[in-house]
């Protein structure tokens, strides 16, 4: 334990989500959660300061269930952090990449090495998570068996390196948002200011066209737009964005405004700086 507040995260200790966590916020202690839920309530039941939600890969795609939360999680984005994600193969002590005949990780990572497993005739193997992998591979001490994750994985678990970097694409990178319990509307940053939002729009003919116009006539520029069933029926949307401004910009103040008048929801999920690493 350490004096350092903590920034809650979903997995075990060594995951992607943990590297974030240290690469982002090194002033906080990572701490690891079982569930995504699990590391928001810590925060909105104060046993840590922050949290850190995968949102999106660039290889993968969107993380499943987190647009779901957000809405719902009492909590609001005060930053982002785009991790560069380098995937290994982890194997126990004087193993070779030739033993392995199975590699164990998370769902989403084993699209991200696809190729790398293929040319090697390695097996994927789904896994909860990538961290938890890597301990249960050190656990079972087969070298036929493999975990797909990070060296920091290794280290904490005592691994072998088996092979560095097997991504399939060079720029395999995770985006990450930071989650607090109170907004941070201040300006900050050097690279400028997103905002975030969800909505939901009126019942009326060509509504998402009219609601989006204000931000065209605008000047505003609308990095993410998405869209997602909510309340278990195909009959309702409702839409995620990112745009570029911080809301008491003139221009993004009239852009909201239009868009309050077509929609029947619509929420500020944060404001936040944007990432210096962001594309």
């Amino acid at each position: 334990m350490t004096d350092r507040p903590r920034i809650a995260f979903q997995g075990e200790p060594g995951a992607y989500s943990d590297e974030a966590c240290r690469a982002a916020r090194p002033d906080h202690e990572p701490m690891a959660c079982r569930t995504f839920e699990d590391a928001i309530a810590a925060v909105r039941e104060g046993e840590a300061a922050l949290a850190m939600l995968p949102v999106e890969n660039s290889t993968y795609g969107r993380v499943a269930d987190i647009h779901r939360l957000l809405p719902h999680s009492g909590l609001h984005i005060v930053g982002e952090a785009f991790v560069r994600v380098h995937i290994n193969l982890l194997g126990v002590k004087g193993a070779t990449v030739a033993d392995v005949r199975e590699a164990h990780s998370h769902l989403v990572l084993l699209p991200q090495c696809g190729a790398y497993l293929r040319r090697h005739g390695i097996t994927g193997r789904v896994s909860p998570d990538n961290a938890r992998a890597a301990r249960e591979v050190a656990e079972r001490g087969d070298p036929a068996h493999a975990a797909l994750a990070s060296e920091l994985a290794a280290d904490i678990y005592g691994l072998d390196v088996l092979a560095r970097h097997i991504e399939d694409h060079e720029s395999n990178t995770t985006r990450f948002l930071v989650m607090a319990p109170a907004p941070d509307m201040t300006r900050r940053g050097d690279h400028g200011m997103l905002t975030s939002f969800v909505f939901r729009v009126r019942s009326i003919p060509a509504a998402l066209y009219k609601a989006l116009g204000g931000f065209a006539t605008n000047g505003v520029n609308m990095t993410k737009l998405e869209s997602y069933i909510v309340d278990g029926t195909f009959e309702a949307a409702q839409f995620y964005a990112d745009i570029d401004g911080h809301p008491d910009d003139p221009a993004v103040q009239r852009a909201l405004e239009e868009l309050d008048y077509f929609t029947h929801m619509l929420e500020i999920l944060g404001t936040y700086p944007r990432d210096p690493r962001r594309p």
